[in-house]
């Protein structure tokens, strides 16, 4: 028996009723980044080329 069959596969990973959803597109207005601030340290988050969401410091 393999191991890994019991961990959960992160791309299957259902969104439940309770936990808030953003849709990244419509939090970029401009299409390319927007800033998010997490206790006083902010964040850049930016949609690539490719259509990847990339969170960088």
């Amino acid at each position: 028996m393999n191991a890994m069959t019991d961990v959960p596969n992160p791309s299957s990973t259902t969104i439940t009723p309770q936990m808030d959803t953003y849709d990244a597109r419509e939090l970029i207005k401009n299409g390319v980044q927007a800033c998010v601030v997490l206790d006083g340290q902010t964040y850049y988050m930016r949609i690539t080329r490719a259509g990847k969401l990339i969170l960088t410091k």
